[in-house]
C-alpha cells in the first residue's frame, strides 16, 4: 500500500536531486572510461589479468547492490533514505581513491592489492547509489516528473562525464607535479572524490520524500525475488537493459585503445571522450522532447535503430583519422544518450507495476537487481572486449598487425551491433507503452481507497 503524504515536488526540488548524479558519475564514468586503461597502460597488467580483476568486481558490486537494496526495504533509517547519502559519501570518496592508489606489492601481491581496492569501491559505492536511485521513486509518483528527473539526471551526469574525460590527466598531473601517469590518476581521483562527497552531503540533507510507503510488515528477500520476477514490466525492461549495456560499454571502453592504436593520438581519444559527454548533455533535451511525442518504450526502438544505423556505417567504412573518429563517436553518443534516458525513465514505474501485480512495492529490491544486472552486463562486455582483443593478438604498449587490428576492430563494431538488435527484441515485450503508467497510479489510488 503506498501513502502520499506530501504534496508534488517543485522543478528546483527535482533539479537538486538529480544534481546528485553528477557526484556519482565523477566516480563512475572514471570507471568505465579510465580504470582498465589505467590497469594496462599505467599499471602494465596483461589485458587478461586487468579484465578479470575488472570483471569479477563489476559481478560483486552487482550482488552487493541487490543485498543493499533489500536491506534498505527492510531497514530503512528514520529520518529516510537521505540518511544514506550523509552517512555514506565520505566512506565512498575515500575508497574510489584506493581503487587508484599504487600497489602496495609487486607481482601476485600487488595485483591483489589492487583487486582488494577495487573491491571496497565497489562496495561503497553499492552502499551509496542504491538508496539514491530507490529515492527517485519517491521523490515524485509522476511519471512526467520522473522523466524530468530521469533527463536532469542524465544532464548532470554527462556534465561529470565531460569533466572525468577531460580533466583527468591534465588536473592530475597538475596537482602531481610530474609526469608519471599512475600518480596522475591518484590525484584526479582525490580532487574528484572531495567534489563528490560534497555534493552527496548536500543532496542527502536536503532531500524530501513524496511518496512514502506503508507497510505493516517489512518483504523478505525471497518475497522481494519473487516479486521481481512476476514484474513484467520490470524484467523485460531490464533484460534489454543489459544488452544495451553490453553494446555501450563495449564502445565506450574501446575508445582509447582505438585512437592509441588505429589512429595514433591518445590525445585526440581523451578529446573525444570530452566531446561526447558535451554533445550527450546537449543531446538530453531533444530525447526529452521526444519522448513527449513517442513515449518512452517508442523513444527506444528510435534510438536503438540509430545506433545500429552508425554501427553498420563504421562496418563498412574504415576510420583512420582523429577528425572523422571523433565525428563518429559524438554521433553515436548523442544516440546513445536516447537509450540511458528511455531506461531511466522507465526504471521508476516498474515500482507501481510490480506493486499492481504482485501487491508488494519494493523500491529497493527494484533498483539493487537493476544495478546487479548492469554490473553483470558490464562484466560481460569487458570479458567479451577483453577476450576479442586477447584472441586478436593485443600486446599493450606496442605497434599492432593488421591483423590484430582488424579482429579487435570486429569486436568494437559487430558485437555490439548484435546486442542492440537483441535489446530491441525484448523491448517489443514491455508492457509500459505510452500512458500506461498513469492508469497503473490511477488503478492504485482507487484500491488504496476502497
Amino acid at each position: 500500500m503506498i501513502s502520499r503524504l506530501r504534496a508534488a515536488p517543485a522543478r528546483a526540488r527535482l533539479l537538486l536531486f538529480a544534481f546528485g548524479d553528477f557526484a556519482f558519475n565523477l566516480y563512475w564514468q572514471s570507471i568505465m572510461l579510465f580504470l582498465l586503461f589505467y590497469y594496462t597502460e599505467a599499471l602494465g597488467l596483461p589485458v587478461a589479468t586487468a579484465a578479470a580483476v575488472y570483471t569479477i568486481a563489476s559481478v560483486w558490486d552487482g550482488l552487493a547492490n541487490f543485498l543493499v537494496g533489500a536491506l534498505a526495504d527492510r531497514h530503512e533509517p528514520r529520518r529516510g533514505y537521505g540518511r544514506f547519502l550523509m552517512l555514506g559519501s565520505l566512506p565512498l570518496g575515500l575508497a574510489f581513491v584506493l581503487t587508484y592508489a599504487p600497489p602496495l606489492a609487486t607481482g601476485w601481491w600487488g595485483i591483489a592489492t589492487i583487486f582488494i581496492g577495487h573491491l571496497l569501491f565497489r562496495t561503497a559505492y553499492a552502499a551509496v547509489n542504491v538508496p539514491y536511485l530507490a529515492m527517485s521513486a519517491r521523490v515524485s509518483s509522476d511519471s512526467r516528473d520522473r522523466a524530468f528527473l530521469a533527463g536532469m539526471r542524465m544532464l548532470f551526469g554527462t556534465m561529470a562525464a565531460v569533466l572525468v574525460a577531460r580533466g583527468t590527466l591534465p588536473l592530475g598531473a597538475l596537482f602531481s607535479g610530474g609526469t608519471v601517469a599512475a600518480q596522475a590518476y591518484l590525484w584526479a581521483a582525490i580532487l574528484f572524490a572531495i567534489l563528490g562527497t560534497a555534493i552527496l552531503m548536500l543532496v542527502g540533507a536536503t532531500y524530501r520524500e513524496q511518496v512514502v510507503p506503508v507497510r505493516t510488515q517489512p518483504p523478505s528477500i525471497a518475497a522481494s525475488l519473487r516479486s521481481l520476477a512476476a514484474n513484467r514490466a520490470f524484467v523485460t525492461l531490464n533484460l534489454a537493459m543489459m544488452a544495451m549495456i553490453v553494446a555501450a560499454t563495449i564502445l565506450n571502453k574501446s575508445v582509447l585503445y582505438y585512437f592509441k592504436y588505429f589512429v595514433g593520438d591518445d590525445v585526440a581519444g581523451q578529446s573525444a571522450l570530452a566531446w561526447m559527454g558535451v554533445v550527450g548533455a546537449a543531446a538530453v533535451p531533444l530525447w526529452m522532447l521526444l519522448q513527449h511525442l513517442l513515449g518512452t518504450r517508442g523513444l527506444w526502438f528510435l534510438a536503438a535503430g540509430l545506433c545500429m544505423a552508425g554501427l553498420l556505417l563504421f562496418s563498412g567504412v574504415h576510420i583512420d583519422q582523429a577528425g572523422p573518429m571523433q565525428l563518429f563517436l559524438v554521433a553515436m553518443q548523442a544516440v546513445i544518450v536516447g537509450l540511458h534516458f528511455a531506461y531511466w525513465a522507465m526504471l521508476p514505474n516498474t515500482v507501481e507495476y510490480g506493486e499492481r501485480a504482485t501487491g508488494l512495492r519494493v523500491e529497493g529490491a527494484v533498483f539493487g537487481m537493476a544495478a546487479l544486472l548492469q554490473r553483470i552486463a558490464i562484466g560481460l562486455a569487458t570479458a567479451l572486449l577483453a577476450t576479442g582483443f586477447d584472441a586478436a593478438g593485443f600486446v599493450a604498449n606496442v605497434q599492432q598487425s593488421a591483423a590484430t587490428l582488424a579482429t579487435m576492430r570486429f569486436t568494437i563494431a559487430v558485437v555490439p551491433l548484435a546486442f542492440l538488435a537483441l535489446s530491441c527484441l525484448l523491448m517489443l515485450l514491455n508492457p509500459l507503452g505510452k500512458g500506461a503508467h498513469a492508469k497503473i497510479v490511477k488503478a492504485l489510488e482507487e484500491r488504496e481507497a476502497l
